[in-house]
C-alpha cells in the first residue's frame, strides 16, 4: 500500500519518491539477531571473528544477496538519479547475486581456510528453513541495471569486502 501511495504521490508531483527494495544483506557487521536471515551473515562473520556459528538451512538453499558496501552505494545512487528516469513506476528491485549456502561456505573455506570454515555447524531449523525457502532466489533487476545500479561481482567479492571493511583487511587463516 505504501508503494502504491508513493507512486501516486510522485505521479501527481507531490513528492519525488523512490522505493529501493534490498536483497538480503550479507555479510553485515554487528551481532547475530533473531531475524530469519541473520545466519546469512553469521555463518561468515562469526567464523572469521573466532566464533562458532550454526547454519539453520540446507546447503542447497539459495539466497539473493548484496553486500553492505554495495547496498549503501545503491541507496545513495538511487537517491541521486533524476526522478524522471523512474517515470510513474517508482519501485526498483536492487541487483544482487544468487548463491547457495554451500557456495558461501566453500568461498569462506577457499579464502580463510578449513579451520575457520569448520566453525560452521549445520543444524537444520525447520521454522527458519521454511521462511527462507519461501524467499525468491533471484529478482528481476532489469530496471535497476537500466538505472545504472550494480550488484557485487561474486560472493568472494562480498566476503573480501567484509574482511576489508570490518577486519581491517586481515584475512584469518587456519
Amino acid at each position: 500500500m505504501a508503494e502504491f501511495l508513493l507512486n501516486d504521490y510522485s505521479r501527481r508531483g507531490f513528492i519525488d519518491g523512490r522505493v529501493l527494495r534490498l536483497p538480503t544483506i550479507s555479510v553485515r557487521p554487528g551481532k547475530p539477531n533473531a531475524a530469519a536471515s541473520s545466519f546469512a551473515s553469521g555463518i561468515i562473520r562469526e567464523p572469521l571473528t573466532g566464533h562458532r556459528s550454526v547454519c539453520p538451512v540446507s546447503g542447497d538453499t539459495k539466497l539473493w544477496l548484496l553486500s553492505p558496501r554495495k547496498a549503501a552505494e545503491c541507496l545513495v545512487a538511487g537517491c541521486e538519479i533524476d526522478g524522471a528516469a523512474f517515470g510513474n513506476r517508482r519501485t526498483v528491485n536492487l541487483p544482487g547475486i544468487s548463491v547457495t549456502v554451500s557456495e558461501m561456505i566453500k568461498t569462506l573455506r577457499d579464502v580463510a581456510g578449513d579451520a575457520i570454515a569448520n566453525r560452521v555447524e549445520w543444524k537444520l531449523d525447520e521454522r527458519i528453513e521454511k521462511i527462507v525457502g519461501s524467499w525468491p532466489a533471484m529478482w528481476d533487476t532489469t530496471r535497476a541495471i537500466e538505472l545504472g545500479l550494480t550488484a557485487d561481482a561474486s560472493f568472494e567479492h562480498i566476503l573480501r569486502n567484509f574482511i576489508d571493511d570490518e577486519l581491517g583487511g586481515d584475512s584469518p587463516h587456519d
